[in-house]
């Protein structure tokens, strides 16, 4: 008998655990077992009742959408059938539903090493960074590193020296350069790099001594260093003489007891298929609810994946103030589809629907899972920084890459990124990529570090994978490189809507 996955009791569609032949017959729990009417490739959906035209299809214990024609018991549900019931702007009301979350047992006594700079922020990384104001001097960024890392190839006293290559700063107006700058600021001001060289060219609209000056808080100067590529003779040797500098006060930098209160943790997922919101974003989920109990931080992106899930965050903010910021946030950014004439709901991607998921709300309540139950405290401009412990909310696109930027811009140290398709990703902090699927964890393993699919095999031990997630986590805050880190994938970009001069 094949058993498939029903999630909530309300539910009217259940999930294929493995692929299923026309005529299997199937059960859920000790229900009823019935004959499956056609093939259902693995973590597609199936009609476990008839379901007339019209009517809503349940999962996750909410609707999904509607179905475009009658669906027989045993049937598939997917795009052929199944349409979403999205349309427009929404108004919402603010109904909370506050959870109270008890810190698990021996979690707080998992030792931490961290490094603590002398503004008071903590780092979970050692790095140099040489972090371009415009996109002209990319090459040079990146020559500079090599040339360092090439005069002194014993550099290991530090985790990595890196640039970070992003093609803006210039011929940009308005809000959208200053968010630019402000994005690159931020990175320049993170905690887990500890020394940073900006280096800019000389005329583009993001001029160094601009930047240095708007600093959003005081720079260290034993710590950060600035460069002009045109103001001086061989811009390659300065950015090196000044990477020396540097390298010689991190290099002297040591770890030091850590506990969860210092912790910010990004919380993202790309390339979802079915098993993402069963396995890997409920088990973020309970990750973030215990960081979340131990005083700790966690922040919740991809605004455009709420969609249709964006009631259960709202019942979940402290108060009516969060509450409100949570509708301009999903507002604000519906607006951003409609003044560009594209349809708010224009999702899934393809690699979604070909691992199982057809609507938007199907896909943003499987995403909204990593945020837990926690209590939501405060969202984020996607220029600002975190100021409260606790579940955050920031406001970002759904795009792997830009959505990692501005969590590790945000003051992440660290992303939890589920993925059921894969993909090498790695933003500027570490970024470790969590399976939804053993299949894709046995594949991809060079670029998986959890595989979250054990889940949903037989007999596996919940507490077991849990407690191994923990420390897997801890092992990765205290130094382990992510598979995107040994591979080098170490990528920025940021979020433009403005006007190219």
């Amino acid at each position: 008998m094949i058993r498939l996955f029903q999630i909530d009791s309300k539910d009217n569609v259940a999930v294929a655990l493995t692929s299923i032949n026309q005529g299997d017959t199937v059960t859920i729990g000790v229900g009823e077992s019935f004959p499956v009417q056609e093939q259902i490739p693995v973590g597609h959906k199936v009609a476990f009742a008839n379901i007339a035209a019209g009517q809503p299809i349940i999962k996750y214990g909410a609707i999904i959408g509607l179905a475009t024609c009658d669906i027989r018991q045993g049937e598939i549900v997917h795009t052929h059938n199944l349409r979403t019931g999205l349309s427009g702007q929404e108004n919402y009301t603010y109904e909370p539903i506050h959870s109270k979350i008890q810190p698990k047992e021996g979690f707080g006594e998992q030792p931490l090493r961290v490094y603590r700079r002398s503004n008071g922020k903590v780092g979970i990384r050692n790095e140099l960074w040489v972090v371009p104001t415009v996109g002209c001097v990319n090459g040079v960024a990146a020559s500079i590193v090599k040339a360092f890392q090439d005069e002194y190839p014993d550099s290991s006293s530090v985790d990595g020296i890196y640039s970070f290559s992003h093609p803006y700063g210039c011929s940009q107006l308005g809000d959208d350069h200053e968010r630019t700058k402000k994005i690159l600021q931020n990175i320049a001001l993170h905690p887990n790099t500890g020394g940073v060289l900006i280096l800019g060219l000389g005329c583009e609209n993001n001029q160094v001594d601009i930047f240095r000056d708007t600093m959003p808080e005081a720079i260290d100067p034993e710590r950060m260093a600035f460069l002009k590529a045109q103001a001086v003779e061989d811009e390659v040797a300065e950015g090196v003489e000044l990477l020396r500098q540097l390298y010689g006060r991190a290099a002297k930098d040591q770890r030091v007891p850590g506990a969860w209160e210092d912790i910010v943790v990004g919380l993202e997922c790309g390339g979802s298929d079915a098993f993402s919101g069963i396995t890997a974003n409920p088990l973020i989920g309970k990750i973030s609810d215990y960081i979340v109990a131990g005083q700790g931080t966690t922040v919740l992106t991809e605004v455009p994946e709420m969609f249709g899930a964006e009631h259960i965050l709202m019942q979940q903010c402290a108060n009516r103030e969060v509450f409100e910021k949570v509708v301009d946030m999903v507002n604000d950014f519906k607006n951003y589809y409609i003044q560009h004439n594209q349809p708010v709901y224009e999702n899934p991607s393809p690699g979604n629907k070909q691992g199982g998921i057809t609507t938007l709300e199907e896909k943003s309540l499987g995403c909204t899972r990593k945020a837990g139950k926690s209590t939501v405290v405060d969202v984020i401009k996607m220029e600002m920084q975190v100021s409260k412990k606790g579940l955050n909310l920031l406001y970002s696109p759904g795009n792997d890459i830009v959505a990692t930027t501005a969590l590790g811009a945000a003051g992440c140290q660290l992303v939890l990124f589920s993925t059921g398709r894969g993909t090498p990703l790695g933003g500027f902090i570490p970024t470790m990529k969590i399976a939804s699927n053993s299949p894709l964890a046995k594949r991809k393993a060079n670029w998986i570090d959890f595989n979250a699919g054990k889940i949903t095999e037989p007999d596996a031990d919940q507490e077991e994978i849990f407690n191994s997630f923990i420390k897997e986590i801890i092992e990765i805050i205290n130094g382990k490189p992510t598979s995107a880190e040994i591979r080098a994938n170490r990528e920025i970009a940021i979020f433009k809507t403005g006007v190219t001069l």
